[in-house]
């Protein structure tokens, strides 16, 4: 007998997740494939016209960019085809070795490109200055800036920057009128688009000025000059030809274009990376697919291509999850360039020069030259622009590389070496800051020679590296003024040290080396004698200079911000997990950190007293740690002698309350706390409550808003936990409360 359950309709249960990926790209892919198709499809041709290749180049290049290297590349998103920033150097190619020779060299560059991938230097190629490649795409932005508004004025594009500025004077003179107004049209619509409604931006705004600026052409009654496309894109392809003259011009634009291409690809997925979070790029995968579609387009007479970041923040932004959205692009590509080439043939040239124009300006960021300008690099970003506009690209590579090279050693090498008086005349600074080598010896000596015979000098070095040649010359000086009779006192605060120079060969100190010397412990070696001593050598030689201005302020004001009570043991140091200098805490140390009941103890009450009425602290601190010796021992109940046992009595409650279940101790078990521990956040809690039910402290809490709170350092971790009278919660970098986490 039949049931209703066996008339429905089944679903085969053996593909299950090919049946979810086709629906992922049906909902995600196959829009957003659609959305870059029409952005790509006006780029492409512009770049084959501004290039001087045949206008079916750019068609082929932009299918295969996005089928082979959409299939091959590393990058799920990134949308590959050809590139304005290629513009200039495929031009120059054509021009010098013919088309069919250009292809060959796009071929030969793909092969580089994949080397570069199987070698794994993809990320060593973001090692370029940014500054360089900004100067880059702004010099290309303006060579095609400058060649395309010839076409705009109804004439042909020159190969030259210096021929395009002299002739634009007779260019203008003899402006074609119908091209003008169409190439006007489409800048007009383009810089418009950015204004109108969400809703309708989402049609590509080249699309739309490229659509107009046809129909317009067909009703203009002057004469247009439209591109021209030999045949259908089947026609179009053809092998490559092996280029004739110098292999070395060829081999080096091979290495110009697989350099370029590359690296906009990389720089193209580290931004679109961005913008899709736990997605990451396999940079030498992606220059392998790259130069696989760049062999591809150029055996079949494609322009070269590259990673764009326009099309690829349009896929991703557009709802992309695979590659699917990649290589669909490149088939509906094909689809229109086979199918409807008549239409291509109707685009008026003048309109996808008004699109490049305003291509090769967006080239030219302000951001980038604002950018340049506050970080020093503006000298870089115009050299590099200025060389690629009128000698070359591969020059202005060369010479942007050079400058910040040189810009970057000026900077490592550069010390900054200052000789004054202070105070009184009686007393110069030295002051020595960066790197001191052998090239600062000229003006090292000219400083030194400024300090006066019979005063006395301080010389301050923060230097990250210090060479024999400096150090000899600073030794010496000091030496000869000390047998004179003159003082010379050296402050080391930097990480490259006096005591290092002649040890062996010069190294670049280390900042935490820094940090060790000025809170790190004495090191456990040497004469237990010496080390209070040493200590105190070390504190002038490192840090007196540092701390004078700071005390020399403060020698008539005895006031505080906090009062802290905290225990004695010698791995708590207030001022390091407070971030606090001199002045800022007035510290009492006691072992347990106890307030003992209000009469039973006169130190620890007429210090609080003596804070709160004669300091005006603002705040109350009592802190715990983890570790402690004396939770311990009250842990253990263990008795100890009168003195010590007759202190920890006064933390007998603490014990108790532990023993009651406080609720701290259940908030420090969940964050991983043990016992010990437990019981010292405890103990802070009940601190708390005694200052609380303080007389002295409650009249500060009532008249002058005094706050009261608790903290537990856990030294296994140098964590500063919150300690409440029933929680605990830790701080972010913001010193927000949080959740403790368990340790």
């Amino acid at each position: 007998m039949l049931t209703d359950t066996d008339l429905a309709p089944r679903t085969s249960p053996r593909h299950p997740a090919l049946s979810q990926r086709l629906a992922a790209i049906g909902r995600h892919d196959l829009p957003a494939s659609i959305v870059v198709f029409l952005v790509a499809l006006p780029l492409s041709l512009g770049v084959a016209v501004a290039s001087g290749a045949p206008v079916a180049a750019g068609l082929i290049a932009a299918v295969v960019g996005g089928v082979v290297a959409g299939l091959v590349g590393g990058s799920a998103v990134q949308v590959t085809g050809p590139t304005a920033s290629l513009t200039v150097v495929v031009a120059e190619s054509v021009h010098q070795f013919g088309w069919a020779a250009t292809c060959f060299i796009t071929v030969g560059a793909g092969v580089l490109q994949i080397l570069f991938g199987l070698s794994r230097i993809a990320r060593g190629a973001l090692a370029i200055a940014p500054v360089v490649v900004h100067g880059l795409l702004a010099g290309i932005g303006v060579i095609i800036a400058l060649q395309q508004v010839h076409v705009l004025l109804g004439g042909a594009s020159l190969s030259s920057s210096f021929d395009s500025l002299t002739q634009l004077p007779h260019q203008l003179r003899s402006v074609h009128h119908g091209d003008l107004v169409i190439g006007v049209v489409v800048i007009v619509i383009l810089i418009a688009w950015k204004f109108v409604p969400r809703q309708i931006r989402v049609v590509p705004g080249p699309l739309v000025a490229v659509v107009v600026a046809t129909l317009l052409s067909l009703v203009l009654p002057t004469h247009v000059e439209r591109l021209v496309l030999n045949g259908s894109l089947l026609d179009s392809i053809g092998l490559p030809a092996v280029p004739s003259g110098s292999w070395t011009a060829i081999a080096m634009t091979m290495v110009t274009i697989a350099l370029i291409a590359s690296v906009e690809t990389l720089l193209s997925a580290v931004a679109v990376d961005k913008l899709r979070p736990g997605n990451s790029t396999g940079l030498d995968r992606e220059l392998i697919g790259q130069g696989s579609a760049n062999m591809v387009s150029g055996l079949l007479g494609g322009l070269p291509v590259a990673a764009v970041i326009v099309r690829s923040i349009t896929n991703a932004q557009a709802g992309a999850q695979s590659r699917a959205a990649t290589v669909l692009h490149g088939v509906w590509v094909l689809l229109f360039a086979v199918a409807l080439a008549g239409l291509v043939q109707q685009i008026p040239k003048a309109a996808l020069a008004g699109l490049l124009i305003l291509i090769g300006v967006q080239l030219v960021k302000l951001a980038h030259i604002r950018l340049a300008r506050r970080t020093g690099d503006l000298y870089v970003y115009v050299a590099t622009v200025l060389s690629v506009v009128f000698l070359n690209l591969l020059a202005g590579m060369v010479i942007g590389l050079a400058l910040s090279f040189a810009l970057l050693l000026w900077r490592v090498v550069r010390v900054t070496i200052v000789a004054e008086p202070v105070a009184s005349a009686r007393r110069w600074v030295v002051t020595i800051d960066g790197t001191c080598t052998f090239l600062a010896l000229p003006k090292l000596s000219a400083e030194l020679a400024k300090v006066p015979a019979g005063v006395d000098v301080t010389v301050e070095m923060t230097l990250d590296f210090l060479d024999h040649a400096a150090y000899e010359r600073i030794t010496e000086w000091a030496a000869h003024r000390e047998s004179c009779g003159g003082t010379v006192e050296f402050v080391e605060i930097g990480s490259a040290r006096m005591a290092r120079a002649m040890a062996g060969p010069p190294e670049r100190g280390h900042s935490r080396q820094v940090i060790d010397q000025a809170i790190g412990p004495w090191r456990r070696s040497g004469n237990r004698e010496d080390r209070i001593a040493a200590g105190i050598a070390a504190y002038h030689r490192g840090h007196a200079h540092l701390m004078r201005p700071h005390l020399d302020g403060l020698r008539h004001r005895p006031d505080a911000d906090s009062f802290f009570l905290t225990c004695a043991d010698a791995r708590i140091v207030p001022n390091v997990i407070t971030n606090s200098g001199p002045g800022d805490l007035f510290t009492v140390r006691n072992v347990g950190n106890l307030v003992p009941t209000a009469g039973s103890d006169v130190s620890v009450e007429a210090a609080l007293i003596y804070a709160l009425e004669r300091l005006d602290v603002r705040a109350v601190v009592v802190c715990g740690h983890s570790g402690c010796g004396a939770m311990e021992a009250l842990h253990r109940d263990v008795r100890a002698g009168s003195g010590l046992g007759d202190w920890l009595a006064h933390a007998r409650p603490s014990l108790d309350r532990f023993r009651l279940g406080h609720p701290v101790a259940q908030a420090a078990a969940l964050a991983g706390f043990g016992e010990v521990d437990q019981l010292g956040m405890v103990n802070v809690a009940v601190q708390l409550e005694r200052l609380h039910a303080h007389p002295a402290v409650r009249q500060g809490i009532e008249e002058r808003g005094v706050a009261v709170s608790g903290l537990f350092f856990d030294l296994a971790t140098a964590r500063v936990i919150e300690v409440t009278v029933d929680g605990i919660a830790e701080f972010d970098d913001e010193g927000r409360r949080v959740a403790a986490e368990p340790v």
